[in-house]
């Protein structure tokens, strides 16, 4: 086995969206794959998380706003946020 060398990447944020417009958006993190397990599943469409309050948000079907985003649901349950190899 060998080991990566995690220097070169920054630390995960206990709270982090993928909307650049958010003030928890941080560009560093995203030049790396990130996985995010909730309640012990990787999800694949979170748009954003948070660790410590344990909540992550996902989009709720295909609806979306006015501006063409989507609509956002709330699901509080065990997050874990991990850099994958």
């Amino acid at each position: 086995m060998t080991e990566t060398n995690n220097t070169d990447r920054p630390a995960l944020p206990d709270h982090l969206s993928i909307d650049p417009k958010s003030p928890h958006f941080v560009r560093e993190v995203f030049s790396h794959d990130i996985g995010i397990r909730f309640n012990g599943t990787e999800r694949n469409d979170v748009e954003e998380y948070c660790v410590s309050e344990g909540w992550v948000k996902v989009p709720a079907g295909k609806t979306v706003d006015r501006k063409g985003r989507p609509l956002l649901i709330k699901i509080k349950g065990t997050v874990e946020a991990y850099y994958k190899d």
